[in-house]
């Protein structure tokens, strides 16, 4: 086995049905489940009529339907479908998205809490996030063994607390939740991530009161002016 597949599989897991994906339980530190798919071809049709938007944009079933697109592309479109529906059927709220770019923070923000960071996502109750990239570049994942909390580094730490101005830890604690400087990380100079890959539907775990597994580090992938957009299922 090579080595990078050792590392993920000390937190992933593969099912092999949708049923599999929602109903696995999170247990022995694997915090990522991964439907491996090979899905049909029609998904750059749908991204090169979509060419030219900006930002993220939520695409609708309507506006799905309703694009002009070939057999393929329509195949496609029943795809992406598809899975909403098991989804909203499994009690999850999915969207699809179309991808130009996200907003990014400031360059000189202390700590970078946009989605291009390495991060955490947090939720009050029990819950895990979906994620499917159909067309573009792919989500990352990384081992949380190979990662480090950015305000756990001495120099960022001192920053935020210079930044939050009072001598409570409590008070400071909070105040890191309240703007998520404590869900990103930075990989360690060793660390091996690992891609989402594309057509794939992950689970991944969240942190939330009593989790029974950390959860997933993952980020967004880095995305270039000129390129069609990223097709994302985000639930």
């Amino acid at each position: 086995m090579k080595n990078k597949d050792r590392l993920r599989s000390t937190r992933t897991k593969v099912v092999h049905s949708f049923h599999d994906l929602v109903t696995t339980p999170f247990s022995d530190g694997v915090n990522a489940l991964c439907w491996q798919r090979a899905l049909p071809d029609g998904f750059r049709e749908i991204a090169e009529q979509l060419a030219g938007s900006e930002g993220v944009t939520t695409l609708e079933d309507s506006v799905l339907r309703s694009l002009p697109l070939g057999p393929l592309g329509v195949r496609a479109v029943d795809v992406m479908l598809e899975d909403q529906r098991l989804l909203r059927e499994a009690g999850h709220c999915p969207v699809v998205e179309s991808v130009s770019r996200y907003p990014r923070d400031d360059a000189d923000a202390v700590v970078a809490t946009d989605v291009y960071s390495f991060h955490a996502d947090r939720a009050p109750v029990p819950t895990a996030t979906f994620l499917c990239t159909y067309h573009g570049p792919p989500s990352e994942g990384l081992p949380n063994h190979q990662a480090q909390r950015r305000v756990d580094h001495p120099d960022i730490r001192a920053s935020l607390l210079r930044l939050f101005g009072q001598d409570d830890d409590d008070g400071f604690r909070q105040f890191l939740r309240e703007h998520s400087y404590d869900l990103h990380y930075v990989a360690l100079s060793d660390a091996q991530p690992f891609s989402f890959g594309v057509g794939n539907l992950w689970r991944v775990a969240v942190e939330f009161p009593g989790s029974p597994v950390p959860p997933c580090i993952h980020r967004a992938p880095a995305t270039e002016p000129g390129q069609l957009p990223r097709l994302l299922l985000i639930s």
